[in-house]
């Protein structure tokens, strides 16, 4: 029996779909509900899985542009045993076999049965996968860290002084993403007005309270569910800043859908938190992980991108002292948030060393006033520094607000 592989609709809209990368090669035996591809679409990247078990061939290669329900491969069906075994054959090195000390039994760690694969045909260590990743269970997106990270340590490439060009394909997910940002400067009145937050206050809680959190939640206290809390919180006041326009309306929404920008291996993504107004602190840091870390692995949908009144980016994770953030259509409004730096400023009177923040809000003129912007940044300014503000009530506000 022959199973056929076609590509699933990503979300509406959307007619075709680029293959980034297969996982396996043609003719391998392959596992149900095995990852074979990675597919990407103009909104997100994702992985179609075997939907039976048995021998693969693949009609499409990588790089090409197919249109949704096309075939991509077919599998030979074979029993499940049949294919660990066919694999186990086709999984055995041919020539000198390696030194058993070295590679070490990929058994011993738990592992997909592709890592495992990886393990022995690229005579990895698996001492040192345990350590690099302790408890955890080893995929193929493990071996490609660990094996980008080596090759980090051991120095990167020189230039050669060779005139050569390489030409690569840009993704579905790229173009689209550049077809977005030259839309946005094009059609709307984007300007951007700067802040600064001292951040002691939000450390110093971080700092007193983040054992304790993470013994009851199983996660840090991060600075972004600090400024997401703040901007619900001045978004109600300032509901301009949360509204967007539909061609001639101007819609207004009565809740609050925060995106959080994320780094994904195919580019930039945005996770959104939807009514974001009912969250404590510890359920908006429990779902920006659960968000982000899908966004990593290209486990994202494209529902959980869909909508958002207003986004939070950060590129104080790569060093930026200051930027201006572009705007996520149709939304009106961006934060940008900066690299944590000590630096003197004058305090009561006094110039003392603090850690301090550069904030952005890029906004849609044609929705928001100056009066607006301004004064959003500056109620989020005062909210992170003195995060008591958040809550009225409480013996211990910062406990309260912490759900502690």
């Amino acid at each position: 029996m022959v199973s056929e592989i076609k590509i699933p609709s990503p979300g509406e809209s959307i007619t075709q779909v680029q293959l980034a990368k297969w996982l396996v090669n043609n003719g391998d035996a392959v596992e149900k509900d095995q990852e074979i591809v990675e597919i990407d679409s103009d909104k997100a990247s994702f992985p179609i899985s075997a939907p039976e078990s048995g021998t693969i061939t693949i009609l499409a290669a990588e790089g090409d542009t197919v249109d949704v329900g096309a075939v991509i491969a077919r599998i030979e069906v074979m029993s499940k045993q049949a294919v660990r075994q066919a694999g186990g054959k086709a999984d055995k090195p041919t020539g000198e076999q390696p030194d058993k000390q070295t590679v070490g039994k990929p058994e011993e760690q738990h592992a997909s049965p592709l890592a495992k694969r990886m393990i022995e045909e690229k005579k990895i260590n698996v001492a040192d996968l345990k350590v690099a990743f302790p408890g955890k269970k080893i995929t193929r997106k493990e071996i490609e860290t660990f094996i980008q990270e080596k090759k980090g340590a051991q120095g990167k490439p020189t230039m050669t002084g060779s005139r050569q060009e390489e030409h690569k394909k840009m993704t579905t997910l790229r173009l689209k993403l550049a077809e977005r940002l030259v839309s946005v400067k094009n059609q709307t009145a984007m300007l951007t007005t700067f802040n600064e937050v001292n951040m002691t206050a939000a450390l110093k809680i971080r700092e007193k309270y983040n054992d304790a959190f993470k013994q009851q939640y199983g996660v840090g206290i991060g600075l972004m569910s600090f400024f997401t809390k703040a901007v619900t919180i001045a978004l109600t006041e300032f509901p301009q800043v949360n509204s967007m326009i539909d061609g001639e309306e101007l819609i207004m929404p009565g809740y609050v859908d925060i995106g959080i920008a994320v780094s994904a291996p195919r580019g930039l993504v945005v996770p959104v938190l939807r009514n974001v107004e009912l969250m404590s602190i510890a359920e908006i840091e429990l779902k920006i992980k659960e968000l982000a870390g899908k966004a990593r692995e290209n486990k994202i949908t494209i529902d959980e991108m869909k909508g958002g009144t207003f986004t939070i980016t950060n590129g104080g994770v790569f060093g930026s002292m200051m930027s201006t953030p572009i705007l996520n259509p149709p939304q009106s409004a961006i934060l940008g948030m900066h690299k944590i730096i000590e630096r003197p400023i004058a305090l009561n009177g006094q110039v003392v060393i603090a850690p301090m923040m550069y904030v952005a809000l890029s906004y849609d003129h044609r929705v928001i006033d100056g009066r607006e912007s301004v004064s959003f940044l500056v109620k989020v300014k005062e909210l992170v520094e003195e995060p008591s503000k958040m809550l009225t009530l409480g013996e211990d506000p910062v406990k309260l607000l912490l759900d502690l």
